[in-house]
């Protein structure tokens, strides 16, 4: 059995603690930070300079920002696919799931109040 590397924390043979939660180390923190910062640069670089048009940039910036959602979850939240992440993602899923489904309705109901509520479309009595 090992010493437990921090208060109430017991390790396996693997360097993971008991319930499964891999230990993170100062080169994984440093390269998720590495990471996150060229990801926050590189949009802000874009829209600050201003030398590609916004149907260029919106797009970049949208698909830099998922992939800065991602680092996030690998690099500081430590979701990966072990065994004992099982809840975490179905939990995570879930939370997306439900996020999803709220913004997609209330897009879907302002739509249909301005179509039907536009004042040249009223009866007029």
């Amino acid at each position: 059995m090992h010493e437990p590397r921090g208060p109430f924390i017991a390790t396996t043979a693997h360097g993971r603690a008991a319930g499964g939660a891999a230990h993170a180390d100062v080169r994984s923190y440093l390269t998720g930070f590495l990471l996150s910062a060229v990801l926050t640069f590189i949009p802000f670089a874009l829209v600050m300079s201003g030398t590609a048009p916004a149907a260029t940039v919106i797009p970049i910036c949208v698909a830099l920002g998922v992939a800065q959602i991602i680092v996030h979850l690998v690099y500081f939240l430590h979701m990966d696919g072990s065994s004992g992440q099982t809840w975490n993602t179905a939990a995570f899923v879930f939370t997306f799931v439900v996020v999803a489904i709220l913004v997609a309705g209330s897009l879907w109901v302002m739509y249909h109040l301005d179509t039907n509520m536009m004042p040249g479309m009223m009866p007029t009595g």
